[in-house]
């Protein structure tokens, strides 16, 4: 039940990284559009979402077939969550200098980066825990 949460909190995350962004103004600089962003790695908590669901369907009619769709999905939201935690570490690890006008989004955006970072050792950890004890349970 938490992977559905952290997975909707991802993806409300990127919807309103998408209206902040979408009303920049062009300036000087260009616009800030981050690496993350361009490669909507929020939207990526949909497998967080898929993963929670199946494994409250495993866990509620247990089933052969059903746990190792959890397995799977469990182990692809382990590597999601890894890969995204990178792209956030290589989005915050470079600035490149920006147009005033969008220094307010780009400072909001790189916050909510920040905030999303500390979620992902979490959804790692909760994947790789479900993945250990479906393997125990095949």
């Amino acid at each position: 039940a938490i992977q559905i949460m952290i997975g909707g909190f991802y993806v409300l995350m990127w919807y309103f990284l998408l209206i902040l962004y979408m009303a920049q103004i062009e300036g000087v600089f260009g616009i800030y559009e981050p690496i993350t962003f361009r490669t909507a790695s929020f939207l990526w908590g949909i497998t967080f979402i898929i993963s929670g669901v199946l494994v409250i369907g495993a866990t509620r009619h247990p089933s052969l077939q059903l746990i190792v769709y959890a397995l799977v999905m469990n182990i692809l939201s382990a590597i999601v969550a890894v890969a995204s935690g990178i792209l956030i570490i290589i989005e915050l690890s470079e600035f490149n200098s920006i147009s005033y006008r969008n220094f307010g989004q780009a400072k909001v955006g790189r916050q909510v980066s920040r905030i999303l970072m500390t979620f992902y050792p979490l959804e790692f950890c909760i994947a790789l825990t479900y993945s250990i004890f479906s393997c125990i349970s095949l």
